[in-house]
């Protein structure tokens, strides 16, 4: 056996020879197939060597020490500059050469222009996220350039930016977008050349522009990217922050977001820094209140994802003069934005900021953080920047915002009526701040409003009521209470109803009710059972309508429908007692002088017939009495005439309705009478100003008496009228 295996045994050098031989045999075969093809382009730094017109760009890549990134594998654009634009950057900078150059700017040359990720021109304006690219929206990338720390006069320690509105997350280094304009994307999304050119002047326009420079060569393939060769030296754009930071024209708008900046202290910031520069000093956080519409000082946008390709912030500053101005104007009653409350400095604020990338020719349809389009034209505009987190404009006036400029504005800005303003923040704010609907109001003072009850409880946070004599209420019947005066002090008032008060009418006020008005004052239902006006103290105009001051407030009656009824008809008979009589006589008569089958809070309107006329439907057998002389008899014992003068007095009352003589609500109207069959039943009216015609069921004619009518009740108003009106029941 040993000789066997001793026969077999070869010399080791014919071993190791044959060994190296199934290596290389191996090793061929491995490298035919997985081996770099060919065919296959050469990375980006050796890209640019060949092409021979980079000689400049690749020292600046040298000297930036990227030479290895870019020269094996990765996943890169790169928008390079030629020799020719470096030697116009050489001239402009007044530098020699490349030794001119120092590697922190190669730097910020190389970074700036290196994007995450590889994209032909075709695939630039796709807006990258989960599922699959939306084409044709978007125009910014995120670049590997980032801003570290850095100091404030104003600040000890060193400062970073905030990568998040309101806040900082750990892992983001607020990595810088680079603008770019693409035919594609401008014209999917109805924006021309002339776009860009109102933020580049004298930059021609090819349908593929990189901030002002033009790209010559486009899609030049590579093994780890793509590169786009552009004809210009481009630096990292300034952000919005450090735009108006640097420029004096702003410092007003600016010392106004200072207002709302905290600087918050970070251990692990503190600590990387110190590992990448040695020093110790704190790194702290430049923090903008989360209220304002965006940081100007954060890189990423909304989502803080791939959203920042399709658009970006937008920021509009007026210049100091005119924000200085405004200012005055807007704190006129208290002075300082520390006086006032935070939210009148939020709202001016907001006022100018975008939550999008407003372009020029989008202006007039584009709405600013609080959904308002803009109060200047594009003629207004003095300064335009493209930025790296959005667009600055400078401007010569002011976003006139509407909290301010409509009636809102003025208990808004008014100390003396904080809690009508708190009232309306939680009811018609959203409403009365429309520029676009005239609206009036009736101011609300809250000296006024304190001595009629009425308060706020910061404790409690709730609004509380006290009657005369009585104990504290809290609650929604406080509430309730109080948003029934203040609905009942803002009227729509879409053809200048109120402008002109010296006069006599009457008008529907926002929650349903009526105000009435007469040689310059003004009463509500309230105010009339108290025998009482108000006076108007003032008039001050607003963008959207008139606000009147007066000495009081306008209140609304404690008392039900039948009380007032009561009252017409002691004070004129004429033209409302027999009505009454029925009325009280009947089964719908309450012992609190409620009407049965109304309900509180629903409207209603009541057509009350003469005397005359309620003799006319006696003779004619539509209520119980003598038919020969019409003379009523109000007390019946017969069911069948009780039930005529249910019917009768249920076929004059309108349900959930008030209407009066203003021209407004013309139509059929449901009644408070059923058919036999349960049915509905309806009068129609045809409504004028001061010309009221209703039609019963037979199509009579019946008319108001102006002159006796618009009764205010509660929730209900009350109208004379000269005939009765005929109903069907089956």
């Amino acid at each position: 056996m040993k000789k066997m295996i001793r026969s077999i045994q070869l010399p080791g050098t014919t071993f190791l020879l044959f060994i190296c031989l199934i290596c290389s045999c191996r090793k061929k075969a491995f490298d035919e197939y997985y081996g770099r093809p060919d065919w296959l382009a050469a990375p980006i730094y050796q890209q640019l060597e060949a092409h021979k017109n980079f000689k400049h760009l690749l020292a600046a890549i040298n000297k930036a020490g990227y030479k290895d990134i870019l020269s094996k594998a990765g996943y890169w654009t790169f928008f390079a500059a030629n020799d020719a634009a470096f030697e116009k950057y050489f001239q402009e900078k007044g530098i020699g050469g490349d030794d001119g150059i120092d590697s922190l700017t190669a730097r910020k040359i190389v970074t700036y222009a290196l994007v995450y990720n590889a994209y032909r021109k075709d695939q630039l304006s796709n807006y990258q996220r989960a599922g699959q690219p939306d084409t044709s929206q978007g125009y910014k990338r995120k670049t590997t350039y980032y801003d570290w720390v850095y100091t404030e006069s104003t600040h000890s320690g060193k400062i970073i930016a905030a990568n998040r509105n309101g806040g900082y997350a750990a892992n983001d280094n607020n990595n810088k977008n680079i603008p770019y304009f693409i035919d594609r994307y401008l014209s999917a999304n109805g924006l021309s050349g002339a776009d860009y050119n109102f933020f580049y002047p004298g930059i021609p326009y090819t349908g593929f522009n990189v901030m002002d420079a033009t790209v010559v060569n486009a899609d030049i393939a590579a093994e780890n990217g793509i590169i786009h060769e552009i004809d210009k030296v481009l630096l990292p754009l300034q952000n919005l922050e450090g735009y108006l930071s640097a420029n004096p024209d702003y410092s007003e708008f600016k010392s106004l977001l200072d207002k709302l900046v905290t600087y918050q202290s970070n251990a692990d910031l503190t600590h990387r820094n110190m590992v990448l520069t040695g020093s110790t000093d704190s790194v702290f956080v430049k923090l903008y209140s989360a209220a304002l519409a965006f940081s100007p000082n954060n890189e990423n946008y909304i989502s803080s994802s791939t959203d920042a390709q399709t658009a970006g912030w937008t920021l509009f500053v007026p210049k100091n003069d005119v924000l200085r101005a405004y200012e005055k104007e807007i704190l006129v009653n208290y002075g300082t934005f520390e006086a006032a409350p935070p939210i009148v400095l939020l709202s001016l604020l907001n006022a100018h900021m975008w939550q999008n990338s407003v372009w020029p020719g989008k202006l007039a349809v584009t709405g600013n953080s609080q959904h308002e389009v803009p109060t200047f034209t594009m003629s207004d505009i003095t300064d335009k920047k493209v930025l790296s987190n959005g667009f600055f404009y400078g401007m010569n006036t002011v976003q006139d915002a509407n909290v301010f400029r409509t009636v809102y504005g003025k208990p808004f800005l008014d100390p003396a009526y904080s809690l009508m303003t708190r009232a309306l923040d939680a009811d018609l704010k959203f409403s009365i701040i429309n520029p676009s609907i005239k609206y009036t109001i009736f101011m609300m003072p809250d000296t006024k409003l304190r001595a009629a009850g009425y308060d706020f409880n910061s404790d409690r946070n709730d609004w509380s009521y006290q009657a005369p004599g009585g104990t504290i209420q809290f609650g929604s019947g406080a509430q309730d209470r109080l948003y029934r005066i203040l609905q009942t002090s803002v009227l729509t008032t879409l053809n200048g109803e109120l402008d002109d008060l010296s006069g006599e009418g009457i008008v529907e006020a926002w929650n349903g009710e009526y105000v009435k008005y007469k040689n310059n004052t003004v009463f509500a239902s309230g105010n009339a059972d108290a025998g009482t006006v108000l006076h108007i103290d003032k008039l001050s105009t607003a963008k959207n309508g008139n606000v009147y001051y007066t000495d009081g407030l306008l209140t609304f009656t404690e008392n039900p429908i039948g009380f007032h009824i009561e009252q017409l008809a002691t004070t004129d008979p004429t033209n409302f007692n027999s009505f009454y009589q029925y009325l009280k006589s009947s089964s719908l008569w309450t012992s609190t002088k409620d009407i049965a089958g109304t309900v509180p809070g629903n409207f209603y309107t009541v057509l009350i017939p003469t005397n005359d006329a309620v003799s006319t439907a006696v003779k004619e057998g539509w209520l119980p009495g003598n038919a020969t002389t019409g003379v009523p008899n109000f007390t019946p014992t017969l069911d069948a005439d009780k039930d005529k003068v249910t019917r009768f007095i249920n076929y004059h009352i309108l349900n959930k309705n008030s209407v009066v003589p203003d021209g407004k609500k013309s139509g059929a109207f449901e009644t408070l009478l059923r058919t036999t069959g349960g049915d509905l039943t309806f009068i129609t009216i045809n409504n004028q100003l001061n010309v009221m015609d209703l039609r019963d069921a037979f199509n009579n004619s019946v008319l108001v008496n102006v002159a006796r009518s618009n009764n205010l009740s509660n929730r209900a108003v009350l109208h004379s009228i000269n005939n009765f009106l005929r109903y069907k029941v089956q």
